[in-house]
């Protein structure tokens, strides 16, 4: 089993940043891909961001140019660093990573930017 614990969610001004942080424990080997997704009441849940082992990157549209996501291996951590912060960036943001094809979800941490 995989545990992820997410920190960093909080309310900010438009044109703020925030920066998340998702830790994995337990069995974390064979975890390849870590990810963050988001959501709002009514609406369906995006991805935000991906990285792989490798270090390579993917981004929604949305949010290119303004966040970024990285991991540390060693601590088994992905953070997401969020710059220009919109309304629109409001959501409960959720960590993923998929273990031996099974789906671990972080229990959500709210972002909130007020304009």
């Amino acid at each position: 089993q995989v545990q992820l614990v997410e920190s960093g969610g909080g309310l900010v001004q438009s044109g703020g940043s925030l920066r998340l942080s998702c830790a994995a424990s337990g069995r974390t080997f064979s975890i390849n891909t870590m990810s963050w997704y988001r959501q709002n009441p009514g609406k369906q849940r995006e991805l935000v961001a991906t990285i792989t082992n490798g270090g390579e990157r993917d981004y929604a549209d949305s949010v290119k140019g303004r966040f970024t996501i990285s991991r540390d291996s060693a601590k088994n951590t992905v953070y997401l660093e969020m710059n220009s912060l919109k309304p629109e960036d409001t959501a409960v943001y959720y960590c993923f990573v998929k273990w031996l094809n099974i789906n671990f979800w972080g229990q959500g941490t709210q972002v909130t930017v007020s304009s």
